[in-house]
């Protein structure tokens, strides 16, 4: 079986996940304005422990804060898996994430575990105006909520929530384990709806009333795209993500299909924004069948079997990226891809399905 993976140079979040994301609606509303300026305020914030069985893993801690950016008067709750037995003086890689519509912070559980588990921090955002809380109220008038969530504003919002989290991390607004992240391994992520946030706060650039929309936050230096919708409509992809210059990865399934009522979106849609950036540090895995939801917390989307494999191969694989992007070291990767070769699939659309590395990006 032929496998798609290439790096060149030349809980609520269950149910979003399948209607995620209605943004060809948002297309047409156009951007009004610009969201409030990102600013390092101090923000409100209340420390809660986890209280789930995962709290009690010997691999990492979890823990929730209910931050508010004051400078918008908006919540952005976070919940952190941080790695235990930190060695004082030691640095931590951060991963921050970004849910997909109708999500919260307690979403994609897997992978914060496991990243955390193997000494990567991971940072997950819940973005108030399309959160679980979408759900909630007349049944309805949901789509009508979605529809709002799916607004090019919130798109906006979003993006200040991610870099506005990664402020209070850095802060003293998580005790000392701002101090101990490792400032040149900061990577952005997310899934669905939040791929399309993270590629904002990666470099992506829309231009709305001849203004250019820029929510790049450069102290990211990496980025994961898991799933990531059409871009808000926009149809010259080549100019919306060209100032994206760090490494990027993608992961998708031949299945990975966002289908509601007169609207539909295939794995086309994710391999064409990976065709779309210019930069050539970028990584494809396309693993087979699975659906868009299989790479949330849902169990049995996809099948049973080949979920969990497909989380798995999704958590792993982003740590042998990051050992590629930070260390040069392609060792974990080529494993990977003997490991998890019989769950993947050649990508429509890309001819080479051969694994070509090269020298890898340095933040330094």
């Amino acid at each position: 079986m032929n496998t798609t993976l290439k790096y060149t140079t030349a809980t609520g979040e269950s149910v979003a996940s399948e209607v995620d994301t209605l943004l060809p609606k948002a297309q047409s509303k156009g951007w009004k304005m610009l969201a409030t300026a990102l600013l390092a305020s101090l923000a409100v914030s209340t420390p809660t422990q986890a209280t789930e069985d995962e709290a009690e893993a010997p691999a990492y801690e979890i823990v929730d804060f209910d931050w508010v950016d004051q400078s918008r008067s908006r919540p952005v709750p976070v919940r952190l898996y941080w790695p235990a037995n930190v060695q004082p003086g030691s640095s931590v890689p951060l991963v921050v994430f970004s849910h997909g519509i109708g999500g919260s912070r307690k979403g994609y559980s897997y992978l914060g575990k496991h990243w955390s588990s193997h000494g990567v921090a991971s940072l997950h955002v819940q973005h108030v105006g399309s959160d679980s809380a979408l759900w909630r109220g007349n049944p309805f008038n949901v789509v009508a909520r979605l529809h709002n969530a799916a607004q090019e504003s919130e798109a906006m919002a979003r993006a200040s929530d991610v870099s506005f989290a990664l402020d209070q991390m850095l802060s003293g607004a998580t005790g000392q384990r701002g101090a101990a992240v490792d400032r040149q391994r900061v990577i952005v992520a997310g899934h669905s709806y939040g791929a399309n946030t993270a590629l904002l706060t990666a470099g992506a650039q829309v231009i709305r009333d001849g203004k250019t929309i820029d929510y790049q936050d450069e102290r990211f230096s990496a980025a994961v795209i898991i799933s990531a919708p059409p871009f808000y409509g926009e149809s010259n992809l080549p100019a919306v993500l060209g100032n994206v210059s760090v490494p990027t990865l993608h992961v998708t399934a031949t299945d990975d299909v966002i289908q509601i009522p007169g609207y539909r979106s295939g794995a086309d849609d994710r391999l064409a924004i990976y065709d779309a950036l210019a930069n050539p540090q970028k990584l494809l895995a396309v693993f087979r069948d699975g659906s868009h939801s299989i790479f949330t917390d849902r169990s049995f989307t996809g099948g049973l079997s080949l979920n969990a494999q497909t989380k798995a191969a999704t958590a792993d694989l982003t740590l042998a990226f990051l050992d590629l992007v930070f260390e040069g070291d392609e060792a974990a990767l080529t494993q990977w891809r003997t490991n998890w070769q019989p769950i993947l699939a050649q990508a429509p659309g890309i001819g080479s399905a051969s694994l070509s590395i090269a020298q890898p990006h340095r933040s330094h």
